[in-house]
């Protein structure tokens, strides 16, 4: 299931428990992706956010401002790992220059790697949602 909602290999999640969690800005939306889950996403920008079970909830490791502060101690579900994931890391490393080192000017619409004092950004703000 983490494939399907990540859209990826797997997802990189660390474990919260409820009592000790604070959403700073809002809770994020779900759907019930299970009859035992619910899966939170941001509303706005549709970011995978969470996998929630009765007694824990999982955040998505790359949601947070610091995410290399947080290592994954265990892997979950890995006989249902793709088959070639065991090899990934051994394939060959390309450089790949970022868009700003090819010089095309990159404005990110989502919420940013840092606190910010206006969230969500103004109605008439590019990037909002398209309806």
């Amino acid at each position: 299931m983490c494939q399907k909602q990540f859209g990826n290999f797997f997802a990189a999640l660390v474990t919260a428990y409820n009592d000790d969690l604070e959403w700073m800005r809002g809770e994020p939306a779900r759907f019930r992706s299970s009859n035992v889950v619910e899966r939170g996403f941001c509303a706005a920008c549709g970011t995978p956010l969470t996998y929630e079970y009765d007694g824990g909830i999982e955040i998505a490791i790359g949601a947070f401002d610091e995410p290399e502060r947080l290592e994954p101690q265990v892997q979950v579900h890995h006989a249902a790992r793709l088959p070639w994931i065991e090899h990934l890391f051994e394939k060959p490393a390309r450089a790949q220059d970022t868009l700003q080192e090819a010089g095309i000017a990159v404005v990110s619409y989502q919420h940013p790697d840092h606190d910010t004092t206006e969230w969500p950004p103004r109605d008439d703000a590019p990037g909002k949602m398209l309806k």
